[in-house]
Protein backbone atom coordinates (compact mmCIF):
# COMPACT_ATOMS: atom_id res chain seq x y z
CA UNK A 1 0.00 0.00 0.00
CA UNK A 2 2.64 2.48 0.83
CA UNK A 3 3.92 1.85 -2.65
CA UNK A 4 0.90 2.67 -4.66
CA UNK A 5 0.65 5.58 -1.89
CA UNK A 6 3.83 6.97 -3.12
CA UNK A 7 2.98 6.99 -6.74
CA UNK A 8 -0.19 8.36 -5.97
CA UNK A 9 1.04 11.49 -4.33
CA UNK A 10 3.94 12.11 -6.91
CA UNK A 11 2.06 12.14 -10.20
CA UNK A 12 3.68 15.20 -11.05
CA UNK A 13 7.23 13.92 -10.59
CA UNK A 14 9.21 12.19 -13.94
CA UNK A 15 9.47 8.26 -13.50
CA UNK A 16 13.55 8.77 -12.56
CA UNK A 17 12.05 11.22 -9.26
CA UNK A 18 9.55 8.60 -8.11
CA UNK A 19 12.29 5.98 -8.23
CA UNK A 20 14.21 7.58 -6.27
CA UNK A 21 11.42 8.49 -4.07
CA UNK A 22 10.99 4.96 -3.40
CA UNK A 23 14.37 3.79 -3.12
CA UNK A 24 14.66 6.02 -0.27
CA UNK A 25 11.67 5.79 1.74
CA UNK A 26 12.76 2.69 2.89
CA UNK A 27 9.98 2.08 4.69
CA UNK A 28 8.44 -1.70 5.07
CA UNK A 29 5.53 -3.41 6.88
CA UNK A 30 8.23 -5.38 8.52
CA UNK A 31 9.82 -2.03 9.37
CA UNK A 32 12.59 0.25 8.43
CA UNK A 33 15.69 -0.46 6.08
CA UNK A 34 19.28 0.59 7.53
CA UNK A 35 20.53 3.44 4.76
CA UNK A 36 23.15 1.91 2.68
CA UNK A 37 25.51 5.17 3.99
CA UNK A 38 24.69 3.56 8.01
CA UNK A 39 26.11 0.25 6.89
CA UNK A 40 28.75 1.47 4.91
CA UNK A 41 29.97 3.26 8.39
CA UNK A 42 29.91 0.06 10.49
CA UNK A 43 32.99 -0.85 8.34
CA UNK A 44 34.40 2.50 8.24
CA UNK A 45 33.85 2.72 4.56
CA UNK A 46 31.72 5.98 4.11
CA UNK A 47 32.02 8.40 2.75
CA UNK A 48 32.82 5.81 -0.33
CA UNK A 49 35.58 6.89 -2.24
CA UNK A 50 36.95 6.06 -5.91
CA UNK A 51 40.93 4.29 -5.62
CA UNK A 52 42.01 5.63 -9.31
CA UNK A 53 39.69 6.47 -12.46
CA UNK A 54 41.00 2.58 -14.84
CA UNK A 55 37.59 2.31 -16.68
CA UNK A 56 35.63 4.94 -18.84
CA UNK A 57 32.08 3.17 -19.27
CA UNK A 58 30.28 5.05 -22.62
CA UNK A 59 26.64 4.56 -22.98
CA UNK A 60 26.17 6.05 -26.40
CA UNK A 61 22.33 5.83 -26.64
CA UNK A 62 19.60 3.85 -25.43
CA UNK A 63 17.99 2.78 -28.35
CA UNK A 64 18.09 -1.31 -28.64
CA UNK A 65 16.00 -4.04 -30.83
CA UNK A 66 15.22 -5.88 -27.51
CA UNK A 67 12.85 -4.67 -24.87
CA UNK A 68 14.42 -7.12 -21.70
CA UNK A 69 11.99 -7.24 -19.12
CA UNK A 70 15.46 -7.00 -16.39
CA UNK A 71 17.29 -3.62 -18.67
CA UNK A 72 17.97 -1.59 -16.04
CA UNK A 73 18.54 1.20 -18.97
CA UNK A 74 14.50 1.16 -20.18
CA UNK A 75 15.98 0.56 -23.43
CA UNK A 76 14.05 -0.30 -26.44
CA UNK A 77 13.36 0.67 -30.28
CA UNK A 78 11.37 3.77 -29.26
CA UNK A 79 14.24 5.47 -27.73
CA UNK A 80 15.67 8.58 -29.54
CA UNK A 81 18.76 9.42 -27.05
CA UNK A 82 22.15 9.08 -29.17
CA UNK A 83 24.98 9.91 -28.44
CA UNK A 84 26.14 12.56 -31.01
CA UNK A 85 29.95 12.59 -33.05
CA UNK A 86 30.78 16.22 -31.13
CA UNK A 87 30.37 14.17 -27.84
CA UNK A 88 32.42 10.72 -29.27
CA UNK A 89 35.54 13.31 -29.38
CA UNK A 90 35.55 14.51 -26.51
CA UNK A 91 35.46 11.21 -25.13
CA UNK A 92 38.16 10.05 -27.13
CA UNK A 93 40.12 13.35 -26.24
CA UNK A 94 39.90 12.31 -22.69
CA UNK A 95 40.77 8.87 -23.10
CA UNK A 96 43.97 10.33 -25.16
CA UNK A 97 44.77 12.48 -22.21
CA UNK A 98 44.23 10.36 -18.87
CA UNK A 99 45.47 7.31 -16.80
CA UNK A 100 42.05 5.10 -18.73
CA UNK A 101 42.98 2.14 -19.98
CA UNK A 102 39.76 0.27 -20.13
CA UNK A 103 36.69 1.39 -22.76
CA UNK A 104 33.60 -0.24 -22.03
CA UNK A 105 30.85 1.05 -24.66
CA UNK A 106 27.45 0.18 -23.53
CA UNK A 107 23.81 1.12 -24.86
CA UNK A 108 20.96 -0.01 -25.20
CA UNK A 109 22.90 -1.82 -28.17
CA UNK A 110 25.37 0.24 -28.81
CA UNK A 111 26.19 -0.87 -32.40
CA UNK A 112 22.65 0.88 -33.55
CA UNK A 113 24.36 4.38 -32.57
CA UNK A 114 24.80 5.58 -36.24
CA UNK A 115 28.70 6.11 -35.65
CA UNK A 116 29.36 3.55 -33.54
CA UNK A 117 31.99 2.20 -36.31
CA UNK A 118 33.58 5.27 -36.40
CA UNK A 119 33.51 5.78 -33.07
CA UNK A 120 35.42 2.10 -32.37
CA UNK A 121 37.78 2.65 -35.24
CA UNK A 122 39.09 5.67 -33.34
CA UNK A 123 38.82 4.51 -30.08
CA UNK A 124 41.34 1.35 -31.08
CA UNK A 125 44.11 3.69 -32.60
CA UNK A 126 44.19 4.94 -29.17
CA UNK A 127 45.98 1.44 -27.55
CA UNK A 128 43.55 0.83 -24.55
CA UNK A 129 44.32 -2.41 -22.69
CA UNK A 130 40.87 -3.50 -22.91
CA UNK A 131 37.91 -2.53 -25.47
CA UNK A 132 34.81 -3.73 -24.09
CA UNK A 133 31.78 -3.52 -26.48
CA UNK A 134 28.36 -4.76 -24.31
CA UNK A 135 26.22 -6.44 -27.75
CA UNK A 136 23.12 -8.17 -27.12
CA UNK A 137 24.03 -10.74 -29.87
CA UNK A 138 20.70 -10.23 -31.48
CA UNK A 139 21.68 -7.18 -32.73
CA UNK A 140 24.29 -8.97 -35.26
CA UNK A 141 21.18 -10.80 -36.94
CA UNK A 142 18.63 -8.34 -36.66
CA UNK A 143 19.86 -6.48 -40.19
CA UNK A 144 22.06 -7.43 -42.89
CA UNK A 145 24.21 -4.46 -41.77
CA UNK A 146 25.02 -5.53 -38.37
CA UNK A 147 25.34 -8.82 -40.15
CA UNK A 148 29.65 -8.30 -40.28
CA UNK A 149 30.00 -7.03 -36.77
CA UNK A 150 31.81 -10.38 -35.74
CA UNK A 151 34.27 -9.74 -38.22
CA UNK A 152 34.45 -6.32 -37.55
CA UNK A 153 35.41 -6.79 -34.00
CA UNK A 154 37.94 -9.41 -34.56
CA UNK A 155 39.14 -6.73 -36.84
CA UNK A 156 39.41 -4.18 -34.10
CA UNK A 157 40.27 -6.78 -31.36
CA UNK A 158 37.24 -5.74 -29.62
CA UNK A 159 36.39 -7.33 -26.03
CA UNK A 160 32.76 -8.62 -26.82
CA UNK A 161 30.45 -9.18 -23.85
CA UNK A 162 27.30 -10.39 -24.60
CA UNK A 163 24.29 -11.21 -21.95
CA UNK A 164 22.64 -14.35 -22.18
CA UNK A 165 20.17 -14.93 -19.23
CA UNK A 166 20.29 -19.14 -19.30
CA UNK A 167 21.50 -21.56 -21.03
CA UNK A 168 17.64 -22.74 -21.80
CA UNK A 169 15.40 -21.38 -24.45
CA UNK A 170 12.50 -20.59 -22.07
CA UNK A 171 13.80 -18.56 -19.36
CA UNK A 172 16.37 -16.78 -21.77
CA UNK A 173 13.09 -16.08 -24.24
CA UNK A 174 10.97 -15.39 -20.68
CA UNK A 175 13.15 -12.40 -19.83
CA UNK A 176 14.37 -11.00 -23.50
CA UNK A 177 11.84 -11.74 -25.62
CA UNK A 178 10.51 -14.96 -27.97
CA UNK A 179 12.95 -15.66 -30.58
CA UNK A 180 16.03 -14.46 -28.59
CA UNK A 181 17.50 -17.65 -27.61
CA UNK A 182 17.98 -19.13 -31.20
CA UNK A 183 19.55 -15.85 -32.29
CA UNK A 184 22.10 -15.36 -29.69
CA UNK A 185 23.21 -18.86 -30.15
CA UNK A 186 23.31 -18.10 -34.14
CA UNK A 187 25.24 -15.11 -33.10
CA UNK A 188 27.91 -16.63 -30.31
CA UNK A 189 28.29 -19.46 -33.68
CA UNK A 190 29.42 -16.45 -35.54
CA UNK A 191 31.81 -15.08 -33.25
CA UNK A 192 32.98 -18.62 -32.43
CA UNK A 193 33.71 -18.44 -36.45
CA UNK A 194 35.98 -15.95 -36.19
CA UNK A 195 38.21 -16.74 -33.03
CA UNK A 196 36.01 -15.53 -30.15
CA UNK A 197 35.60 -17.55 -27.12
CA UNK A 198 38.28 -20.54 -28.38
CA UNK A 199 41.52 -21.66 -25.51
CA UNK A 200 44.46 -19.42 -26.60
CA UNK A 201 43.01 -16.94 -28.45
CA UNK A 202 42.77 -13.52 -27.66
CA UNK A 203 39.90 -12.93 -28.93
CA UNK A 204 37.95 -12.49 -25.77
CA UNK A 205 34.16 -13.40 -25.84
CA UNK A 206 32.72 -13.14 -22.30
CA UNK A 207 28.94 -13.50 -21.27
CA UNK A 208 26.91 -11.77 -18.78
CA UNK A 209 24.13 -13.94 -16.75
CA UNK A 210 20.90 -11.77 -15.11
CA UNK A 211 18.67 -13.48 -12.58
CA UNK A 212 15.33 -13.92 -14.32
CA UNK A 213 13.48 -13.45 -11.14
CA UNK A 214 13.15 -11.36 -7.91
CA UNK A 215 16.28 -13.69 -6.46
CA UNK A 216 20.12 -13.26 -6.38
CA UNK A 217 22.44 -14.78 -8.57
CA UNK A 218 23.99 -18.29 -7.72
CA UNK A 219 27.92 -18.68 -7.14
CA UNK A 220 29.71 -17.16 -10.69
CA UNK A 221 32.23 -20.17 -11.12
CA UNK A 222 29.31 -22.85 -10.58
CA UNK A 223 27.00 -20.88 -13.17
CA UNK A 224 30.18 -20.38 -15.32
CA UNK A 225 30.69 -24.15 -15.30
CA UNK A 226 26.99 -24.93 -16.08
CA UNK A 227 26.79 -22.45 -19.19
CA UNK A 228 30.01 -24.16 -20.47
CA UNK A 229 28.87 -27.84 -20.41
CA UNK A 230 25.46 -26.93 -21.84
CA UNK A 231 26.47 -24.79 -24.83
CA UNK A 232 29.46 -26.86 -25.71
CA UNK A 233 27.11 -30.02 -25.21
CA UNK A 234 24.30 -28.54 -27.03
CA UNK A 235 25.61 -25.99 -29.42
CA UNK A 236 29.63 -26.70 -29.92
CA UNK A 237 29.55 -23.14 -28.08
CA UNK A 238 32.83 -21.76 -26.36
CA UNK A 239 33.45 -18.74 -24.40
CA UNK A 240 36.37 -17.43 -21.94
CA UNK A 241 34.12 -15.87 -18.83
CA UNK A 242 30.33 -15.61 -17.09
CA UNK A 243 29.52 -12.56 -15.28
CA UNK A 244 26.81 -13.02 -12.90
CA UNK A 245 25.24 -9.76 -12.39
CA UNK A 246 22.71 -8.81 -9.74
CA UNK A 247 19.92 -6.97 -10.67
CA UNK A 248 19.60 -4.08 -9.03
CA UNK A 249 15.87 -2.33 -8.14
CA UNK A 250 15.90 0.46 -10.52
CA UNK A 251 13.55 0.95 -14.16
CA UNK A 252 11.99 -1.95 -15.37
CA UNK A 253 12.95 -4.24 -12.92
CA UNK A 254 12.10 -1.92 -9.91
CA UNK A 255 8.89 -2.01 -11.68
CA UNK A 256 8.57 -5.18 -12.08
CA UNK A 257 9.64 -5.53 -8.34
CA UNK A 258 6.15 -3.32 -7.20
CA UNK A 259 3.96 -5.15 -9.51
CA UNK A 260 4.51 -8.57 -8.58
CA UNK A 261 4.84 -7.37 -4.33
CA UNK A 262 8.23 -8.74 -4.23
CA UNK A 263 9.80 -5.16 -3.75
CA UNK A 264 9.90 -5.22 0.06
CA UNK A 265 11.39 -9.08 0.23
CA UNK A 266 14.28 -8.09 -2.46
CA UNK A 267 15.24 -5.16 -0.59
CA UNK A 268 15.39 -7.44 2.58
CA UNK A 269 17.09 -10.42 0.89
CA UNK A 270 19.96 -7.31 -0.56
CA UNK A 271 20.35 -5.83 2.77
CA UNK A 272 21.02 -9.22 4.25
CA UNK A 273 23.42 -10.94 1.68
CA UNK A 274 25.31 -7.54 2.27
CA UNK A 275 28.99 -8.08 2.32
CA UNK A 276 31.69 -5.45 3.28
CA UNK A 277 34.23 -7.00 1.39
CA UNK A 278 32.38 -6.85 -1.52
CA UNK A 279 32.53 -2.65 -0.97
CA UNK A 280 36.04 -2.56 -1.96
CA UNK A 281 35.81 -3.88 -5.24
CA UNK A 282 32.70 -2.00 -6.43
CA UNK A 283 32.61 -0.76 -10.20
CA UNK A 284 31.98 2.84 -8.90
CA UNK A 285 35.60 2.85 -7.22
CA UNK A 286 37.39 2.84 -10.46
CA UNK A 287 35.01 3.90 -13.28
CA UNK A 288 33.11 6.95 -14.54
CA UNK A 289 30.44 6.24 -16.54
CA UNK A 290 29.38 8.87 -19.22
CA UNK A 291 25.71 9.03 -20.74
CA UNK A 292 24.99 9.59 -24.20
CA UNK A 293 24.63 13.39 -23.38
CA UNK A 294 28.14 13.38 -21.99
CA UNK A 295 27.31 13.67 -18.04
CA UNK A 296 29.84 11.97 -15.85
CA UNK A 297 28.18 9.76 -13.11
CA UNK A 298 29.93 7.23 -10.77
CA UNK A 299 28.38 4.22 -12.37
CA UNK A 300 25.19 3.48 -14.83
CA UNK A 301 22.90 2.54 -12.51
CA UNK A 302 23.33 6.16 -10.98
CA UNK A 303 23.30 7.30 -14.24
CA UNK A 304 19.33 5.74 -14.95
CA UNK A 305 18.46 7.53 -11.57
CA UNK A 306 19.77 10.53 -13.20
CA UNK A 307 22.70 10.71 -10.18
CA UNK A 308 25.35 12.78 -11.81
CA UNK A 309 29.03 12.93 -9.92
CA UNK A 310 29.70 15.16 -6.93
CA UNK A 311 31.37 17.55 -9.22
CA UNK A 312 30.85 20.83 -10.70
CA UNK A 313 32.50 19.64 -13.35
CA UNK A 314 30.02 16.97 -14.01
CA UNK A 315 30.73 16.62 -18.07
CA UNK A 316 32.42 14.49 -20.37
CA UNK A 317 33.87 18.31 -21.46
CA UNK A 318 34.65 19.00 -18.16
CA UNK A 319 37.32 15.89 -17.26
CA UNK A 320 39.19 16.89 -14.39
CA UNK A 321 40.69 13.22 -13.27
CA UNK A 322 42.57 14.71 -10.66
CA UNK A 323 38.83 16.26 -8.86
CA UNK A 324 37.34 12.74 -10.14
CA UNK A 325 39.67 11.05 -8.08
CA UNK A 326 38.88 13.19 -4.95
CA UNK A 327 35.23 12.79 -5.12
CA UNK A 328 32.78 10.99 -2.75
CA UNK A 329 30.80 8.88 -4.76
CA UNK A 330 26.81 9.42 -4.48
CA UNK A 331 24.92 6.46 -2.66
CA UNK A 332 21.72 5.38 -2.48
CA UNK A 333 19.57 2.13 -1.24
CA UNK A 334 20.00 0.53 -4.52
CA UNK A 335 23.59 0.55 -3.97
CA UNK A 336 22.91 -3.03 -1.57
CA UNK A 337 22.43 -4.50 -5.15
CA UNK A 338 26.31 -4.23 -5.91
CA UNK A 339 27.12 -5.72 -2.28
CA UNK A 340 25.19 -8.62 -1.70
CA UNK A 341 26.75 -12.37 -1.61
CA UNK A 342 29.76 -12.04 -3.91
CA UNK A 343 29.26 -8.53 -4.95
CA UNK A 344 28.61 -6.98 -8.55
CA UNK A 345 29.79 -5.08 -11.41
CA UNK A 346 29.90 -5.06 -15.19
CA UNK A 347 32.67 -7.55 -14.60
CA UNK A 348 30.53 -9.74 -12.39
CA UNK A 349 30.98 -10.77 -9.15
CA UNK A 350 33.50 -8.55 -6.83
CA UNK A 351 34.36 -10.69 -3.92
Amino acid sequence: MLLKSLHARHNELSQTEKQLEILSNGIFKNGSLPTFAAKIKQSNQFPLRPSKIEILQINVGYMCNQVCAHCHVDAGPDRKEIMTLETMQQCLDVIKNTNVHTLDLTGGAPEMNPNFRWFVEEASKLGVQDFIVRSNLTIILANKKYNDLPEFFAKHNIHVVSSLPYYKREKTDKQRGDGVFDKSIKALQMLNEVGYGKEGNHLKLDLVYNPSGAFLPTDQKALENDFKKALKEDFDIDFHNLFAITNLPISRFLDYLIASDNYEDYMYALVEAYNPKAVQNVMCTNTISVSYDGFLYDCDFNQMLGLKVASTENHISQFNEENLTNRDIIISQHCYGCTAGAGSSCQGAVA
